[in-house]
């Protein structure tokens, strides 16, 4: 079982803090769901999941609305205590039983092989260690248990991956909560040992001025069986 502090209790010292960006990225992601299609994009993510699930980085919880009422449990994971607070808000309102613990994404306060499932949306953009984030995924998912992505990354020509990486050494990652642009999520999944399914390329937002974050990939990922 988690470790189960309440969602809105202050603690020592958050992992992330953040609280500008924080205010601002609740705003926009609410303004998203309808002008950018994030919401059908949150369909999609969830639908068919079963079980038990953790979230990592759930934000101002704006996935819990959506999870199937085939899950059984949520367990999401959010350090920044502004998101958090909202998360905890958004998780009253859920159908399924949704329980918001502070947390890294690096340093899970969960146990091993304790989850069928692992949503990770928008996330591994601003971790601050891709690979141990990860680790720690496929540490707490049971084998043969599911990843659900949807991340932005790297993408376009030469001449955006340039400005991608351009904004990633200087200004972008101190204005937008410690975001990076040109990473690359999809080959990150598979360097950290999951096994890939089908995923899909999306431009956000779908009808739209093109920008650096614009190039995202929704997919699924395995832990394979029979592996630590």
């Amino acid at each position: 079982m988690p470790f189960r502090p309440s969602g809105s209790a202050k603690v020592a010292r958050d992992p992330v803090h953040h609280p500008l960006f924080a205010r601002c990225y609740a705003r926009v992601s609410v303004r998203a769901e309808t002008r950018m299609g994030m919401a059908g994009v949150r369909d999609r993510l969830l639908t068919g999941l079963a079980g038990r699930v953790i979230e990592i980085g759930a934000g101002n919880g704006l996935n819990f609305a959506r999870y199937p009422n085939t899950v059984s449990e949520v367990v999401a994971i959010e350090p920044e205590r502004r998101l958090r607070r909202l998360s905890v808000e958004a998780a009253l309102r859920a159908e399924v039983p949704v329980d918001v613990v502070p947390g890294a994404a690096e340093a899970l306060p969960v146990k091993s092989e304790a989850y069928d499932a692992a949503v990770i949306s928008l996330v591994l953009c601003s971790v601050r260690d891709v690979p141990r984030a990860l680790g720690e995924v496929r540490r707490v998912l049971r084998p043969g248990g599911v990843v659900r992505f949807f991340e932005h990354g790297r993408g376009g020509g030469r001449l955006m991956v340039l400005t991608q990486r351009t904004l990633d050494r200087t200004l972008w990652p101190a204005l937008s909560g410690g975001c990076h642009l040109a990473r690359d999520p999809v080959a990150a999944l598979r360097d950290a040992g999951f096994e890939l399914g089908p995923y899909r390329r999306v431009m956000m937002p779908e009808n739209g001025p093109v920008l650096p974050s614009s190039y995202c990939v929704l997919g699924t990922a395995w832990r394979p069986e029979g592996t630590g």
